[in-house]
């Protein structure tokens, strides 16, 4: 037996052309497609900045806060001692030291975290114009949620 009789016997005969036509078309919501597209093309350019930002450490055109010949003497180290030893920015505090290469990272990590957010108010005007609510409350507890865990005003601490 050839090779391709055993994947037909595996998987079935082939479908005729005429059943490809019995094919339902299902309807995308506009909403989807708009988060999908924010999606799709905010992944992409937050990759290409972290990149570029990367590229801008690495070669050393922007000066490291940590210089990375010092990084493995911190690889070992907790959380808070790491932040007690190096002095590293927590919270939005790196929006203040954007002239360090290895801070200017955070731009595209950001950027790929507040997607969701992104998304979540793409969603909310077309739930509430649908009048769905229980989309509508799905959506505004996630807001609520990522909004108050990316602002840090809940004061989690790195902790020793």
């Amino acid at each position: 037996m050839s090779k391709a009789n055993i994947n037909v016997a595996e998987h079935g005969p082939v479908k005729k052309a005429e059943d490809k036509k019995q094919v339902q078309k299902i309807e995308i919501p506009q909403e989807q497609i708009k988060y999908a597209n924010l999606l799709l093309y905010g992944a992409w350019t937050g990759i290409a900045i972290l990149l570029v930002t990367f590229t801008l450490y690495m070669g050393g055109i922007l000066k490291a806060f940590v210089p990375p010949s010092q990084m493995p003497q911190y690889w070992t180290m907790k959380v808070g001692d790491y932040l007690h030893a190096t002095g590293a920015p927590t919270g939005w505090s790196w929006l203040g030291m954007l002239g360090y290469g290895d801070i200017v990272n955070f731009i595209g990590v950001a950027l790929l975290g507040l997607l969701t957010i992104g998304g979540y108010l793409i969603l909310l005007p077309a739930y509430l114009k649908k009048k769905d609510t229980p989309y509508t409350a799905i959506v505004i507890a996630e807001l609520i949620v990522l909004t108050v865990a990316a602002s840090g005003i809940l004061g989690v601490s790195a902790g020793h």
